[in-house]
């Protein structure tokens, strides 16, 4: 029975001569293209040569890039914030995961804020260097060449602006600096900052008040003239206007520590019972602590003459707003001091220099790149070529090969081809 069947049914009827016969004819066609790839080698090598040549020539057109860099340290972590996080219990660990985060972060984002680019950009006339028509273009363009990485290990910033020219690339790296540093003055980005501010702003408030009681006090002085206190009613107005003044500074204390602090933390539970004791001390002496005005401070009107009774009240507002502000400074530099020792918003490590080398054009590597290129091209053209030369031997694939370029060519050329 096998001695009569054909051979072509031995072969369907065994899936491995199948197999085999596949495997035959994909080795036979990798190895027909590669015999194609080698016998127009040449072909190849002049397309990936032109290509190489085309970038060089390109890249001897563009101009020089230089890219400046600079090394920024920003401020380390304040612990007293973990602390305060810490007397959240679960809240205050769910809390500590978004504090987990790079810190950098931070500083990146105030680095790429609107504000520092429009000031960049107003400061060195980048519009005109940049060619933008408006604000937006030229954020865009300056974005485009700079490069602000917060992500190293060290804990580190890098910050790299290119430019034209060596020294403009160092100029705008050292200026983008300036400017953040300057944006970052007027903000409160630790806690040392902000109870700076809140003092800063307490102060210059404080420094109002004692200039105008010290304007009416005069008027009152021109008015009815200078009045010599007795020792007696002098002690009491220094101690009630010192308590007056010491209550209304705890009460700026608790106000900044609540800004950053909880119920329960343990400064600002000390400095509420303070409060209260110079509350109560103040209601021995018969003074109360209703507002800012100090009529509310008892004074026996047989101590003093009723002609004086003006003067005295002129006189308690100038000493208790005298006290507030000096004790509001005291605050005011303690605030500077812990702002100093956790360091400035950023420190410079690396100060941007001119570069020697351009960064951009890479010659090289264009050349490298486009040869490669052409390579790529090069053999899927003389692939392409041949596999239609192959096509064209079926006399139905030629006819529509040469339907296919008849189609394609230029539209005289059709017009021609159809009149002949």
């Amino acid at each position: 029975m096998l001695a009569d069947t054909p051979p072509m049914e031995l072969e369907r009827s065994d899936p491995s001569s199948r197999d085999q016969t596949r495997t035959d004819d994909k080795e036979i066609s990798l190895l027909d293209l590669l015999i194609v790839i080698a016998e127009r080698k040449q072909t190849i090598f002049f397309t990936a040569v032109a290509c190489a040549v085309i970038a060089a020539l390109v890249s001897l057109i563009l101009p020089n890039r230089f890219t400046a860099k600079s090394t920024l340290l920003p401020p380390q972590q304040n612990t007293s914030m973990s602390s305060v996080l810490g007397q959240l219990g679960n809240l205050g660990g769910m809390a500590s995961l978004g504090l987990g985060k790079n810190p950098n972060d931070l500083y990146v984002g105030m680095l790429k804020s609107r504000t520092v680019e429009d000031a960049m950009v107003e400061h060195f006339g980048l519009m005109q260097e940049y060619h933008a028509r408006n604000l937006t273009q030229a954020r865009n363009a300056l974005e485009a060449n700079t490069t602000i990485d917060g992500n190293g290990k060290d804990g580190l910033l890098r910050l790299s602006v290119e430019a034209g020219t060596p020294a403009r690339a160092a100029q705008l790296t050292n200026g983008y600096v300036d400017q953040f540093r300057y944006f970052s003055q007027h903000m409160a980005v630790t806690e040392a900052s902000q109870r700076r501010l809140f003092f800063e702003q307490q102060l210059e408030q404080a420094k109002d008040n004692l200039a105008n009681a010290e304007e009416a006090l005069k008027v009152t002085e021109q008015k009815t003239g200078l009045i010599q206190l007795d020792s007696q009613t002098h002690a009491l107005i220094e101690s009630a206007v010192s308590l007056r003044a010491q209550i209304a500074a705890k009460e700026v204390q608790i106000q900044s520590l609540r800004t950053y602090a909880t119920g329960e933390n343990a400064q600002l539970v000390q400095a509420q019972q303070e409060l209260d004791e110079l509350k109560a001390q103040l209601a021995k002496l018969g003074g109360t602590n209703a507002g800012s005005d100090t009529a509310g401070l008892i004074v026996p009107r047989g101590q003093v003459p009723q002609a004086g009774l003006e003067y005295v009240r002129k006189f308690r507002d100038v000493k208790y707003y005298e006290t507030i502000f000096d004790i509001l400074a005291r605050q005011f530099e303690m605030a500077k001091l812990d702002e100093a020792k956790e360091g400035g918003p950023i420190q410079v490590v690396d100060v941007a220099v001119p570069p020697d080398v351009h960064s951009s054009p890479k010659r090289t590597i264009m050349v490298i790149a486009a040869f490669i290129l052409g390579c790529f091209l090069g053999v899927t053209w003389v692939l392409l070529q041949s596999g239609l030369e192959h096509a064209e031997q079926n006399p139905e694939n030629a006819t529509k090969i040469a339907r296919l370029r008849l189609l394609l060519a230029p539209t005289f050329r059709r017009r021609s081809s159809l009149k002949r």
